[in-house]
């Protein structure tokens, strides 16, 4: 009778698991485990709100298992010391898993996989979490890619794209001896703070909701999805990016089904839009495999240099509570907080507004997204910041700076996107929703209970140009 340990990490799902696939296949028992392992991931262990998603990912998963007859091990602690004691008390003799690509993860997995091979324990690890493996896609000189476009042609170019595997209809048992598991409790993932209650009322964790969110979503929203994506008022995107993120569904299964979908209802713009949205997905993660540096130093480092503002805590934490005076802006950061999540057309506004008009330090936006986002990915976050800052892969230019007004007006022109999150604004006028500041006395907001703007927007504009060319001027290159 062989034993095996499968150990999960972001790929809380049954259907298309290779890991999981190729153990139950080979072994007679299996035992199913998790690990938290903190500070095997330091200094980017996940934020509270991912934290709140992965206990109710766990428990939604946990309930899955025990329909096949099985559950899923706790244990807590450094990964290597947990996986050498489930394996005394279980009497395995191999270790399957799908891999990561963060840098750390990467180290700690190679450690491990040597030291367990050096115990005489089997170990075999999957590609399971993205489309391609980071270091499969080359340019033509055999380097990695730095700007989206080419690196997407190349992806295109690849072999088609595997079926996903199907869920397993049974599993084998656990082994008859002994092995000790924690409580989910125990691994004190719910954040201390109560603010999680709305991340109850906007979401549902686990395999089942995220293949129930698909559907939906090419139901209603793909067939206009690239227009649709745009505005932040409607629901236009998927909402599949926390359930990407933690592996409660892959990318190969939102693949196909998006694919299969479009040819039947013929809507293959929205379909190709979205399926670019997933090429992001993969490129991030390209990036990030290659540049392992990027979380906290600019890719283009000549933006080390750059002149940030000096004193700028009060600024970052306007920002921060969405009392920035700029009603996109604000309306977006208050979703972020309230939801955990925030509609990607207002990611980058509110990122252009902290990076570029207050000149505060990409990274300081970088790590609040990291703590409030339930999406909240290493490589997304990182590409997302580095772009808006102008410092990193297919970067925006620095010198393009959103204007929060006219972005306002363009894809909420009716407020209706700010009224929802700011009900202070909710009775103003729409010609003066997104420039509350210019409205008549009559109708102007208190300021006592909405902000003035914290910056002139013109005059900031223009700092942040002069800050660009000093640092042209004076800049290591």
């Amino acid at each position: 009778m062989s034993t095996a340990i499968v150990w999960f990490r972001r790929d809380l799902r049954l259907a298309d698991n290779p890991a999981l696939e190729s153990a139950a296949d080979r072994h007679d028992k299996l035992v199913l485990l998790y690990i938290e392992a903190e500070s095997a991931t330091e200094p980017w262990s996940a934020g509270a709100a991912s934290r709140w998603w992965l206990h109710h990912s766990l428990e939604r998963f946990d309930a899955d298992l025990a329909k096949l007859g099985q559950s899923l091990t706790l244990k807590r602690g450094p990964a290597l010391q947990c996986l050498r004691e489930c394996l005394a008390e279980s009497g395995a003799d191999a270790v399957y898993w799908n891999r990561m690509y963060d840098p750390a993860a990467r180290q700690r997995d190679a450690r491990i996989k040597e030291e367990l091979r050096g115990d005489g324990i089997a170990v075999e690890s999957f590609a399971a979490n993205l489309l391609f493996e980071p270091w499969q896609i080359r340019t033509g000189k055999g380097g990695p890619f730095r700007v989206f476009t080419p690196f997407w042609r190349a992806c295109q170019r690849q072999a088609e794209i595997a079926e996903p595997l199907p869920a397993p209809a049974s599993l084998p048992s656990r082994p008859d001896s002994s092995v000790k598991s924690v409580t989910l409790d125990a691994l004190n993932l719910m954040p201390e703070i109560g603010w999680y209650d709305g991340l109850a009322r906007m979401w549902q964790p686990g395999e089942h909701a995220a293949h129930a969110r698909l559907a939906d979503f090419c139901d209603t929203a793909l067939a206009n999805y690239a227009d649709g994506r745009e505005v932040p008022s409607v629901a236009g995107t998927s909402r599949l990016s926390p359930h990407l993120h933690f592996g409660e569904i892959s990318p190969r299964s939102v693949w196909h089904r998006v694919g299969q979908h479009s040819l039947l209802q013929r809507s293959q713009p929205g379909a190709e839009a979205f399926l670019r949205e997933i090429g992001w997905r993969e490129f991030a993660h390209h990036v990030l495999f290659h540049y392992p540096h990027t979380p906290d130093q600019p890719l283009n480092s000549k933006y080390a240099d750059f002149p940030w503002r000096e004193n700028h805590g009060d600024l970052l934490s306007a920002w921060q509570r969405g009392r920035t005076g700029f009603p996109i802006v604000d309306a977006g950061m208050r979703e972020l907080w309230h939801t955990g999540w925030m509609h990607n057309r207002v990611r980058m506004i509110v990122a252009s507004l902290l990076v570029k008009n207050l000149r505060v330090p990409w990274t300081a936006g970088a790590g609040w997204f990291w703590d409030t986002l339930v999406d909240a990915d290493l490589a997304n976050n990182t590409l997302g910041w580095q772009w808006a800052a102008g410092c990193g892969a297919d970067a925006a230019p620095y010198f393009r700076i959103f204007n929060p007004v006219r972005q306002g007006e363009k894809f909420d022109p009716d407020g209706s996107y700010v009224r929802s999150w700011i009900p202070e604004l909710a009775d103003l006028p729409d010609r003066w929703i997104h420039k509350p500041w210019e409205a008549p006395d009559r109708v102007r907001p208190d300021p006592d209970l909405y902000p003035a703007p914290v910056v002139d927007l013109a005059t900031s504009r223009k700092a942040a140009l002069e800050a660009l060319a000093r640092l042209k001027k004076y800049g290591s290159g």
